[in-house]
């Protein structure tokens, strides 16, 4: 494991040489050893798409290359972080509670339509979150951010999960998502919450949701 928690808010992680890692910029509070940060122009792994995507989306999140060797500690803003370990699955995460991941993990963009259809779509412009998705496959761990905590909730074929938008963190597993409407049009004007909103989440997984609907 990468990543060891130091406390709700601190992870420290061991960075080896051969291996590297990519951390959202600024996120570094400090380091020992021989630990080289470099601005990461491509986007990760996902290449010139994926940054265009974020950016597209109002969703530029710049990332380091963390190589070298010794340790570093991550934590940004003063926000929760929480640990996911991938065992060969597939994580859905806003860019923007992405703090750092391993490079032993395969980074795309997801254009969250593809999923929600025009309602994903919705989503992204009625409250204020992106489009846009990042996708992480393979083996390794990934530490993303939170207001006040994060809860994981189980995703069931029979029983699907109803999240407010702003809430989302990232999801995992054989997932659907789409936007459902909790009022009226009428009854939606200047409500961009759950009071009007809700990400539907069905099929076998986990969804990871905030204590605040605040964003980051």
């Amino acid at each position: 494991m990468a990543f060891t928690k130091i406390n709700s808010k601190m992870i420290e992680a061991r960075v080896v040489p051969g291996q590297r890692m990519f951390s959202q910029r600024g996120a570094m509070l400090a380091y020992t050893g021989e630990v080289r940060f470099t601005p990461n122009v491509t986007g990760g792994q996902g290449g010139v798409m994926s940054m265009i995507g974020r950016r597209v989306a109002n969703e530029d999140t710049p990332l380091m290359t963390v190589e070298g060797q010794g340790s570093v500690l991550f934590g940004h803003g003063g926000h929760h972080v929480h640990v996911i370990d991938l065992t060969g699955d597939t994580l859905y995460v806003e860019a923007d509670r992405l703090l750092a991941f391993e490079g032993s993990l395969q980074q795309s963009t997801m254009f969250m339509g593809s999923q929600g259809g025009v309602m994903g779509m919705v989503r992204g412009q009625v409250t204020g979150q992106g489009l846009f998705t990042t996708k992480l496959d393979g083996h390794g761990s990934v530490a993303v951010m939170a207001h006040g905590g994060v809860f994981e909730l189980p995703i069931t074929p029979h029983q699907p999960v109803h999240v407010d938008p702003q809430a989302y963190v990232a999801h995992r597993g054989q997932v659907q998502n789409k936007l459902s409407t909790a009022l009226g049009w009428r009854d939606m004007i200047g409500r961009g919450s759950g009071e009007a909103f809700q990400l539907e989440l069905s099929g076998n997984g986990t969804v990871y949701v905030q204590a605040s609907e605040e964003k980051l």
